[in-house]
């Protein structure tokens, strides 16, 4: 899915539709689906790296070994802000989403190199006048 992998690790046919759990990786400065609601329960547990998440109206920034929650019907996302890959396992509860897959997987295909990149990345070779970059390389 372009920046973004999903790997199931046990779906709803092994697990008789009551949790799926997968693996989430993001690249750097890969945004997430953007923010959007089920009612399935989405358990995350960063596995690798630092990831951002969406969940009650505020972001938060998960380190590995971080676990977050979005209770079913709460608005949620996340993405990864860093420059390195990121990683998160989740577990849906009740499972069985993974029919939903192939259109998740297409729109993420579909979505543009830059409509996939965070909004702090870096964003071509431009350098703003005064930042760090900036002033290690003597223009600020």
């Amino acid at each position: 899915m372009g920046p973004v992998h999903a790997v199931f690790k046990a779906d709803g046919d092994e697990t008789r539709g009551r949790y799926s759990i997968s693996e989430w990786w993001l690249e750097p400065h890969t945004r997430g689906p953007g923010a959007h609601t089920h009612e399935e329960d989405d358990v995350f547990f960063v596995i690798e790296g630092t990831m951002s998440f969406f969940v009650g109206g505020a972001w938060i920034d998960a380190p590995k070994g971080s676990l977050v929650i979005a209770p079913g019907g709460t608005a949620h996302d996340f993405e990864n802000r860093t420059s390195k890959p990121a990683g998160a396992l989740n577990v849906s509860v009740p499972g069985d989403f993974e029919p939903e897959m192939a259109g998740i997987a297409e729109w993420f295909r579909g979505r543009s190199a830059a409509a996939s990149r965070t909004a702090n990345a870096l964003r071509g070779r431009a350098i703003s006048p005064g930042s760090r970059r900036a002033r290690r390389r003597g223009r600020g």
